[in-house]
């Protein structure tokens, strides 16, 4: 399969985010529309159910083991020697153009313990790397989410469209540990961030139509809540996550029935192997 034939692959983060409290809320109109249009599966989290340890083994296709990341302290990690699903797809490949955007520091950001997302300031200089990072703990998850889905937007418009994306968003976590995941507030972050979603399908939908382009958009949690609030635990509602997927052409490659948080990565770089 030559390069131009392979689907090009968005993988959003939603951290956070319990699809039973989604699967029926007006609030996630356009993630109910992914599921209905695609594939929808539950998968579970391994313990802890933190939010440090999930996206490592999620965008690394290790487990808590391998990668070392047992909390939201990153103290130990071996990330250095896992590399994530953005590096591992370039290397698979080395024209694939790649892009992360978060606003959560760790998966990102070069200061401190992490980032999940290695930096790789040499293909940065070269154009075929771009990583936004912004600080939603200081600035605020609602203010930051919408920078996020700003700045992917513009990837998607701009001339060096990303091959393989990564993008972020933690409203709905940041509601569910502040007001509950039962709350009216945990809804309403996750309106806002359902709008952010709908937005970067749209304009998805509109390269595949007009560049003619296969794409495929995957949406993935990291953990759930208790009904309180909170997580770390290994209750059935912090240990709940799930993926969407989507494909702009409509034919989905068949996936296990049952996937391991870590196995995520592996499955996306399937699709774009050239003897897929």
């Amino acid at each position: 399969m030559s390069p131009a034939a392979r689907p090009r692959i968005i993988l959003l983060g939603i951290d956070g985010l319990r699809w039973d409290l989604a699967s029926e809320s007006p609030s996630a109109s356009t993630l109910r529309s992914l599921a209905a249009e695609g594939d929808h599966r539950d998968m579970t989290m391994d313990v802890p159910t933190l939010s440090g340890p999930g996206w490592s083994s999620l965008l690394t296709g290790t487990d808590h083991a391998q990668h070392g990341v047992r909390d939201n302290t990153f103290v130990g990690h071996r990330l250095f020697g896992h590399p994530d699903l953005l590096s591992r797809a370039f290397y698979q490949d080395t024209s694939t153009r790649t892009f992360a955007a978060a606003g959560w520091p760790p998966l990102v950001s070069p200061e401190g313990l992490g980032p999940v997302i290695h930096q790789r300031l040499e293909q940065q200089k070269a154009g075929l790397h771009t990583v936004v990072s912004r600080d939603g703990e200081t600035h605020g998850f609602i203010r930051i989410d919408a920078e996020i889905a700003d700045f992917t937007l513009a990837a998607l418009n701009s001339r060096k469209v990303p091959d393989v994306a990564f993008v972020y968003f933690c409203d709905v976590d940041d509601a569910g540990h502040v007001y509950g995941a039962l709350s009216p507030q945990y809804q309403e972050a996750l309106a806002r961030v359902d709008g952010h979603v709908a937005r970067i399908w749209n304009a998805v939908g509109n390269r595949a139509a007009d560049h003619g382009e296969e794409w495929l958009l995957v949406v993935v949690a990291d953990h759930g809540h208790v009904d309180a609030g909170g997580h770390g635990g290994d209750s059935p509602e912090e240990r709940a996550s799930f993926i969407l997927r989507w494909a702009s052409g409509g034919d989905l490659s068949p996936w296990p029935a049952v996937v391991a948080p870590h196995q995520l990565a592996g499955l996306l770089l399937a699709e774009r192997a050239a003897d897929r």
